[in-house]
């Protein structure tokens, strides 16, 4: 935990009491005692130093003080045809600590429709799966999740109202991920769509085509979609920060 999180409504003054599985890490993770300092941040909003005050078994409290702004989020959506529970909980965590802003959880032929009966999907397990990327990432903010059932809904009414480059992974292509940034980089904002294994079906890479998305393989290889996700939010870091 390299950030503790709390909300607003558990905040009174400038005095804070933790309870359950926070308290629990600064005994036992931290081993931090009266008068320490942790490094804390308030869920959408500023981060700065906690000192504690009071130790008891199950509860600490703490005098906080908040005067550092989060850090810049890159201007990153995730278009993600949606995996298998076990995929996704993986990706909402790591693509919150690479720093993704909004993702677009989307049905595809290739997606099974047991997928959107997950508990994985509910708010608070989306939630909790966010703040775990938020502690580790060092940043505070929530980054917004959209579920989409249907395909054509998203593609046709939803994502002309969104605004960036579009780059479509897709095995098969022979542009790279460089070639169809570097000809767009001139946008601030990328939409990042990721099918599922198999790829997109033709309709649906014909969709995004029609709007505006240029599409780009990875390469022979067909990664896992989780691996997948984090090798290109690394590479389009590199890329930005080399432009």
């Amino acid at each position: 935990m390299n950030l503790l999180l709390f909300e607003q409504h558990e905040l009174h003054a400038d005095h804070l009491r933790l309870t359950g599985h926070r308290a629990k890490h600064i005994h036992t993770v931290l081993k931090l005692k009266t008068g320490d300092s942790v490094r804390i941040g308030i869920v959408n909003g500023k981060m700065g130093q906690g000192t504690i005050t009071h130790m008891e078994e199950n509860a600490i409290e703490l005098e906080i003080r908040l005067d550092c702004a989060p850090p810049p989020l890159p201007e990153i959506e995730l278009i993600l045809a949606l995996p298998r529970p076990i995929m996704l909980q993986r990706i909402l965590k790591q693509a919150t600590v690479m720093g993704v802003r909004r993702f677009h959880l989307i049905r595809s032929a290739k997606v099974e429709k047991s997928f959107f009966q997950t508990p994985v999907l509910e708010p608070e397990k989306i939630k909790e799966l966010l703040l775990e990327g938020l502690t580790q990432a060092m940043d505070t903010r929530l980054p917004e999740v959209q579920v989409f059932r249907r395909f054509k809904p998203f593609v046709q009414d939803v994502v002309p109202t969104l605004t960036g480059c579009g780059l479509l992974a897709h095995p098969g292509g022979t542009a790279e991920l460089p070639d169809v940034y570097l000809t767009s980089r001139e946008k601030k904002r990328i939409l990042l769509a990721v099918g599922p294994e198999g790829g997109w079906n033709d309709f649906e890479v014909d969709n995004f085509l029609t709007q505006g998305f240029s599409v780009f393989s990875m390469g022979p290889r067909i990664l896992h979609v989780d691996t997948a996700v984090v090798a290109l939010l690394a590479q389009l870091q590199l890329l930005r920060g080399i432009q």
